[in-house]
């Protein structure tokens, strides 16, 4: 497995996002838990999960006779990765323009201010 995997793509976001919900799962669990959301193919799905084994992105356990799969980095460090990777690409790199972008593409409630408010005293300085 490559030290940093790459930044996923939204159809790998997706896998990535229904295995850190439900945990290690075969490609048909996962198949099913997308189909519930849209239609997708199981060899599609499949096809993918093989691609983001090779990549880095998940892990698969071959002892069984279907293979389990599970994500090879927690959700907190791939949201840190893209968030990372849209601050240099759309904000020029400004944590501040990132903050205000997201802040203006959809209102945020008095609780996820006063929580963002607290977050940002508790920040440590200095440190990334």
């Amino acid at each position: 497995m490559a030290a940093e995997p790459p930044r996923p793509t939204d159809a790998e976001l997706e896998i990535l996002t229904v295995l850190w919900s439900i945990g290690p799962a075969t490609v048909r669990e996962v198949h099913n838990v997308i189909t519930r959301r849209r239609p997708a193919q199981y060899s599609t799905i499949l096809k993918f999960m093989q691609i983001m084994a090779e990549k880095g992105l998940v892990r698969r356990n071959e002892k069984e006779r279907a293979h389990v799969y599970q994500a090879a980095r927690p959700r907190e460090w791939t949201q840190r990765q893209l968030a990372g990777d849209l601050m240099e690409r759309a904000f020029s790199g400004t944590a501040k323009a990132l903050l205000i972008g997201a802040l203006s593409a959809r209102k945020a409630n008095q609780e996820e201010l006063a929580e963002l408010r607290k977050l940002l005293d508790e920040y440590p300085k200095g440190e990334k």
